[in-house]
């Protein structure tokens, strides 16, 4: 297996590898069709085994204190994105894309990076196996059908009747939130010190 440097020939297997490794995750629908861009520097790197894109990971970072990552002090790094191609799971390639983009973290200086995922507990346990410890929560929730959106969402505009929504919960009633809505995620923060 070869870590390197994304390069823009890279994106259809980058876009490939990171819908497969979403599938059977809380954020399986989360499509992207094209890779996103940062408007900060970032670390991206990929995984490649037998020619094809197995893994990917990308970090934007700070040049100013509190433009990117959410919390803490001096200059943080946000993992956007880290997955395993489902085929090459169990291989440490999301360890070693880790390891790779913490030595080059270190030389731009972050002194912490942070991640954001939702609730499945695998990847819980593979973050806190690599060193990062939980720091903060809210809940992502989806309202859908008239019974979920009555009294939650409307819209002033003539004709335009929501059928769907999604919501950020960050205060302290969550329990009743997932018992009021039928699909919602904790959205955990993890955050490891370099």
């Amino acid at each position: 297996m070869e870590i390197r440097i994304y390069q823009p020939s890279d994106e259809q297997g980058w876009v490939r590898c990171r819908v497969l490794s979403f599938l059977d995750t809380a954020y399986f629908d989360n499509v992207l069709k094209e890779k996103e861009q940062y408007e900060n520097p970032a670390i991206e790197l990929v995984a490649i085994e037998d020619g094809q894109i197995v893994g990917l990971l990308d970090i934007e970072y700070e040049l100013q204190e509190g433009t990117v990552c959410s919390r803490g002090t001096g200059l943080g790094g946000m993992i956007w994105h880290i997955a395993v191609h489902p085929d090459y799971r169990r291989r440490a390639i999301a360890s070693e894309l880790l390891r790779k983009g913490e030595e080059l973290a270190r030389k731009e200086k972050l002194n912490r990076l942070e991640a954001w995922t939702r609730d499945d507990q695998w990847v819980h346990t593979w973050y806190e196996k690599n060193g990062f410890q939980q720091v903060d929560s809210y809940l992502h929730v989806y309202l859908e059908g008239e019974t979920e959106l009555k009294g939650n969402i409307s819209s002033t505009l003539p004709k335009l009747y929501p059928v769907q929504s999604f919501a950020h919960y960050g205060g302290n009633q969550k329990d009743n939130i997932k018992k009021r809505f039928k699909r919602v995620h904790d959205c955990i923060c993890f955050e490891k010190i370099l």
